[in-house]
């Protein structure tokens, strides 16, 4: 993928895709102005009145492919709707340009966005390179599309860090590629072959303990969730040391490459898409991975609890009782809450690390969190409100939803125990805030937020932004925060 930026005039662009964002201003009262009224000029002053006949009004998502009949050096034209050309609209425009440009079978895609500048550029190549992504590992050569390979803004200086949106979007694609693998292909220890790999950057180590290292350590959660496969678990390790690192953070990602439900069983509309179930581990190690290439000055220590969760004769069971190695004391009620479960002997190891200023955790949680806010936002939950300002103002920067939802401690209430400390669900009310409360217990001394990526870590349907399957959500808005942790 080669990306650059260019003052060139837009009607002597040469592309496969020349892509222009247009406002509803165009068709106000007033003459049109800007390249899209240059485009105007060179249509032989068609091409609005062709927009206003095709009820195109500049609105946000709006799309219209136009022919352009060897009028300008493009060979097509793709008008994308801008409406208030706020960024979070720009994105949109961006996202779409990206998706359209994949299905036109486009290779060199130009883009002329108004209001763009050096500090949105990056931003707007990242949507791009988002939207045209496709995974299609398993699709008949013939009937794939390839992804455009050279990108172009123009009217725009390139940013001083322009070579970063390649490598930011190099690593949510890689993210994408994990959570839509089949499970078949990602099961724990293929997944930590894929984090194997990250050992090859600058600063990366990789260590993975087995299941039976695990058992040996008394990783209860990750070995109780994977005892019922026949493929074992893994605890995964990665640790990135930076030069001169200004800080010490600790990404924890959960990797139940597949959920079944365990004895609890899932029927099977709720099944099929839970290869996504990693998506928290893909997340944070695709993380560690774009922050080691960059080589920011951020110590980092990943840790992923990578199990199946299948029903045997081998499973786990209700009524189970785990003692983790805090002391912490938990009674199965439901084993589809197994997530919870790994995160919690992570979160545990993270802790130990006497220099970790701030532990992060990432995980496809609750479907009661997708309730709440849909498929657009992640759920954010910490008690620390200067770290919830730093991680809602990094999503803002990078145009991806993150909401804060309330970690109320009154609500520890429904995770009491008749037999143990804690049980693994609470009530069917504020389950996403229980499944947070319980992931606290295996907090100690350090700063913490909890992610619930369950809605927007996986897409059903393509959208605007992004096609089915996994997205690499919160890849980016992560690497930010790392960045501005980094100075």
């Amino acid at each position: 993928m080669n990306v650059r930026y260019s003052n060139e005039p837009i009607d002597t662009a040469s592309c496969d895709l020349l892509v222009v964002g247009v406002g509803p201003t165009a068709f106000g009262d007033g003459a049109a102005s800007g390249p899209i009224a240059q485009l105007d000029a060179k249509f032989g002053g068609r091409l609005l009145p062709e927009l206003r006949h095709r009820r195109f009004k500049g609105g946000e998502g709006a799309a219209l492919v136009i022919p352009t009949m060897d009028r300008i050096a493009a060979r097509e034209l793709l008008v994308v709707g801008i409406g208030d050309g706020i960024w979070s609209a720009l994105r949109v425009a961006a996202g779409k340009a990206g998706r359209e440009a994949r299905s036109l079978h486009a290779q060199s895609v130009m883009v002329s966005l108004p209001g763009l500048d050096t500090a949105t550029a990056n931003r707007v190549v990242e949507a791009m390179v988002a939207g045209n992504y496709q995974w299609q590992a398993y699709k008949p050569e013939e009937e794939r599309s390839p992804a455009a390979s050279d990108w172009t803004v123009l009217g725009v200086d390139a940013p001083a860090n322009a070579a970063q949106a390649q490598v930011r979007a190099k690593w949510q694609g890689w993210a994408r590629d994990l959570v839509n693998a089949p499970a078949a292909d990602i099961y724990p220890e293929s997944l930590a072959a894929k984090a194997r790999e990250l050992a090859a950057l600058p600063g990366v180590t990789v260590e993975v303990w087995d299941a039976a290292r695990c058992k040996a350590e008394g990783l209860v959660g990750i070995t109780a969730v994977g005892q019922g496969s026949s493929r074992p678990p893994v605890m995964i390790h990665v640790t990135y040391r930076a030069k001169d690192a200004k800080d010490h953070v600790a990404l924890v990602g959960k990797g139940v490459t597949f959920d079944s439900g365990g004895l609890s069983i899932k029927p099977s509309d709720a099944m099929i898409t839970m290869r996504c179930d990693m998506g928290g581990s893909a997340t944070m190690l695709a993380t560690t991975g774009l922050v080691a290439e960059l080589g920011l000055a951020v110590d980092l220590d990943c840790f992923v609890g990578a199990a199946e969760n299948m029903v045997s004769g081998d499973s786990y069971k209700l009524g189970d009782i785990l003692r983790y190695n805090n002391g912490v004391t938990v009674e199965i009620h439901n084993t589809d809450a197994e997530g919870r479960l790994v995160l919690a002997d992570c979160l545990i190891e993270a802790s130990k690390i006497p220099t970790v200023s701030t532990i992060l955790d990432s995980a496809t949680l609750t479907g009661a969190c997708v309730v709440a806010l849909g498929d657009d936002f992640t759920g954010l939950f910490t008690d620390d409100d200067a770290l919830a300002n730093e991680l809602l103002d990094a999503a803002r920067t990078d145009g991806e939803g993150l909401w804060r939802l309330p970690l109320h401690a009154p609500y520890k209430e429904l995770l009491k125990s008749d037999h143990a400390q804690i049980k693994n669900v609470g009530s069917r009310a504020a389950g996403a805030t229980t499944a947070a409360l319980f992931l606290q217990h295996f907090v100690k001394d350090k700063r913490w937020a909890h992610l619930d990526i369950a809605g927007p870590a996986f897409m059903d349907k393509a959208n605007s932004r992004y096609a089915a399957g996994g997205t690499g959500e919160m890849v980016r808005s992560l690497a930010t925060f790392l960045a501005r942790r980094a100075g």
